[in-house]
C-alpha cells in the first residue's frame, strides 16, 4: 500500500502490510526486501481519470502512466528473477473492463490499461520458456470502491462547456448501471488467475465485464 492501513484487512499472522509507492525504485526495492520470496505478484496499484481529451493536461497522463503502465512494468522486472531462477511464479495484471469495449471520456485511461494488456500478452509467451505464468484480471466498474473517488480531484475541469451535452447522458448511465462490479468478484478472479494451469490468459471480472467479454468473443467468432 502507498499509505498503509492496518484497519482494511482482518489481523493475522498471515499477512503483512508493507508500504509500497510503484512509482518510485526505491519503494519497490524496500517491499521486495521486506516481502521475502513471493509466489504470486498481482499488480493492482491504478489510477483512474476521465473527461475529454483534449482537456486532460498531458501532466496528468503522464501521472496515470506512471502508476498504471509503468508502475506495472517496475514491479514485474523486479520480480522476474526470483520467479526465472525458481522456474516457478504467476504474475498477475489487473486492467480494466475499458479494454473490452471502447467506453468515452476515458482515452487517456484506456491507453494506460490497453498498454498492459499488450505487455502482458507478449511477456506471458517468453516467462512460459521458464515455467512462470502471466494472467490478466479485467474488473468491470465498481462503484462501491474507492476508486472512483481517488480520482476525482484528478478529473475536475475536465468537461469543457463544448463537451456537456455529449458527457451528460453518459454520466447519467454511469450513474444508474444495470450491471457492476464488486470487490469479491475481483478477489475472485485474481484468485482463479493465480491458480490456473490452463493456459488462459485474460479473467473478466464482475457481471458487467463477463458480459462486455463475451460479447467481444461471440463478435469475433461472427
Amino acid at each position: 500500500m502507498r499509505t498503509p492501513r492496518e484497519d482494511v484487512l482482518p489481523r493475522s499472522e498471515r499477512l503483512h502490510i508493507v508500504t509500497l509507492d510503484v512509482t518510485k525504485p526505491n519503494s519497490i526495492a524496500g517491499a521486495l526486501e521486506a516481502s521475502g520470496p513471493i509466489d504470486v505478484l498481482v499488480n493492482n496499484a491504478g489510477i483512474g481519470v476521465g473527461g475529454a481529451f483534449e482537456a486532460t493536461p498531458m501532466t496528468t497522463i503522464r501521472e496515470v502512466f506512471e502508476t498504471n503502465t509503468f508502475g506495472v512494468m517496475a514491479m514485474t522486472q523486479a520480480v522476474i528473477p526470483q520467479f526465472r531462477a525458481r522456474r516457478s511464479g504467476v504474475v498477475v495484471n489487473v486492467t480494466s473492463s475499458v479494454t473490452l469495449t471502447p467506453m468515452p471520456l476515458a482515452a487517456a485511461y484506456t491507453a494506460s490499461k490497453v498498454a498492459i494488456e499488450g505487455f502482458t500478452a507478449s511477456l506471458a509467451l517468453e516467462l512460459d520458456y521458464f515455467d512462470v505464468r502471466v494472467k490478466l484480471v479485467e474488473p468491470g466498474y465498481g462503484p462501491t470502491t474507492r476508486f472512483t473517488s481517488n480520482g476525482g480531484a484528478r478529473m475536475q475541469g475536465l468537461i469543457p462547456e463544448a463537451y456537456a451535452p455529449f458527457a451528460e447522458p453518459i454520466f447519467a448511465a454511469f450513474a444508474k448501471p444495470v450491471a457492476v462490479t464488486t470487490e469479491a468478484d475481483v478477489a475472485e478472479a485474481v484468485f482463479r488467475a493465480a491458480n490456473d494451469a490452463s493456459g488462459q490468459l485474460r479473467f473478466p471480472a464482475g457481471a458487467d465485464a463477463v458480459a462486455l467479454a463475451q460479447a467481444r468473443s461471440s463478435a469475433s467468432i461472427a
